[in-house]
């Protein structure tokens, strides 16, 4: 029998440690974009950076994405019915990672370069010349990024949530890298990426290999779990790669405006990401290992019943977050930026573009909970068919509201976007569970 009182409680549990793990992430992702906009303020290079970084970290985001997904309902019922199969599982698991990462990131390497070159990314001018000396270093995020998401994919199965707690890792480190002169470490913007991404895959993986849960990697997929992994894996890898490739379409775009768009877009964004990952990500984190456990023991109506209810106050905070954030946009982008190469100028720019995003937080917050609810439920197909119809209502949207608008038209064609993905989630969950799903 399953008890309510005990889902609220667990899901509640996992909102406070994740948002507090999460607010401590971000506050070191503050410190470093402060470090950033008073080192290189809204320029060529901090467009460069944001533009390959960006690029090499989409696919990364994917996987991760698939992975929480896919392998949390897995890793349930593994644990219930085969719990025998999963050591192998996990081993031929790594294997996969590795040997995806390692092609990613010698596709960034050997292809990037050809595609800004030829201008077909938009880039051009000095942002051109910065991005093109960064790709090979930035194309280490790849595979490392790749390592990071499984790891952190395991933990959170697990029903741990330390991962979250170690993505400041790579913030902090970019924020050593950029604090030392000049003369110590060239290029820190690069260098300290990547050696922010390497302490945090080794920061996740410890803890596995002192408890022996870290497997040597199989090349092979001989696990019966991979039937299902397979079968889900590629709908939802459509799906996702649709869905985030809205990010993609933003950063083409505002590659083709005036030289700091591109950097200023990503101000804005970095205090947007602030506020959406202290309530979204701390509820997806804490929603869909207590979903996933439901499902897991045959209670997948409950799980809709559990969702709707979550939908509505993750609804409510959103109205609550964007209008308070909205009123003091202004004034956090001073205190995060203008200072050094940032001047009030770029302040006016940075706080305009923060205050038509935060629109988004009324509907990404209750999203968050729709998607997990159809995860854990292995409704993957609706979660890919809202991506689909996302991109498709993105593309024209932005064409005509960037030309009318500008960089402003951008932030705002993301706003109807995530209107409708919310829209679009919250038919399908309401929709009858059936063999189909």
């Amino acid at each position: 029998m399953t008890d309510p009182e005990s889902q609220h409680r667990q899901i509640a549990l996992g909102f406070f440690w994740v948002s507090l793990f999460v607010f401590v992430g971000k506050l070191a992702g503050a410190a470093k974009e402060m470090t950033i906009a008073w080192r290189y303020g809204v320029s060529a290079t901090v467009d460069a950076y944001v533009f390959v970084f960006n690029l090499v970290s989409w696919p990364v985001a994917v996987w991760f994405s698939i992975l929480t997904v896919v392998l949390l309902p897995l890793v349930a019922r593994l644990r219930k019915d085969a719990p025998e199969a999963l050591p192998r599982f996990r081993a031929e698991l790594l294997g996969l990672t590795l040997i995806f990462g390692l092609m990613l990131g010698l596709l960034f390497s050997l292809g990037l370069p050809i595609l800004l070159s030829k201008g077909w990314l938009g880039l051009s001018g000095p942002a051109l010349t910065a991005a093109l000396s960064m790709v090979n270093g930035l194309a280490l995020l790849a595979p490392l990024g790749t390592l990071i998401s499984l790891f952190s994919a395991w933990m959170l199965a697990a029903g741990h949530h330390r991962n979250t707690l170690f993505e400041a890792i790579p913030a902090f480190s970019l924020l050593v890298a950029l604090l030392m002169p000049p003369a110590w470490l060239p290029e820190p913007l690069l260098w300290g990426s990547v050696a922010g991404f390497a302490l945090h895959a080794a920061a996740l993986g410890v803890p596995f290999i002192r408890r022996g849960e870290l497997p040597l990697p199989r090349v092979t997929q001989r696990s019966p779990a991979w039937r299902f992994f397979w079968a889900s894996i590629g709908i939802m890898a459509l799906g996702q790669t649709l869905s985030s490739a809205t990010n993609l379409v933003d950063q083409i775009f505002a590659a083709g405006l005036d030289e700091g768009s591109l950097s200023a877009l990503s101000y804005a964004n970095r205090i947007l990401s602030l506020i959406l990952g202290l309530g979204a990500t701390a509820v997806g984190r804490a929603t869909l290992p207590v979903f996933s456990k439901e499902v897991a023991k045959g209670s997948g109506h409950a799980v809709t019943a559990l969702a709707l209810h979550w939908f509505k106050w993750m609804f409510m905070l959103g109205l609550v977050v964007m209008t308070v954030s909205w009123l003091l946009a202004p004034f956090m982008v001073r205190v995060l930026f203008e200072r050094g190469a940032f001047t009030p100028l770029d302040t006016d720019t940075v706080s305009s573009l923060l205050r038509y995003a935060l629109f988004q937080v009324v509907f990404y917050f209750p999203s968050i909970v729709l998607v997990a609810a159809l995860a854990s439920q292995g409704r993957h197909k609706w979660i890919a068919l809202s991506g689909a119809l996302n991109l498709l209502f993105k593309l024209p949207v932005s064409f005509i509201f960037v030309r009318k608008f500008g960089i402003d038209g951008l932030v705002l064609s993301n706003v109807l976007v995530y209107a409708l993905s919310a829209a679009l989630l919250l038919a399908f969950v309401r929709r009858p569970l059936s063999v189909s799903d």
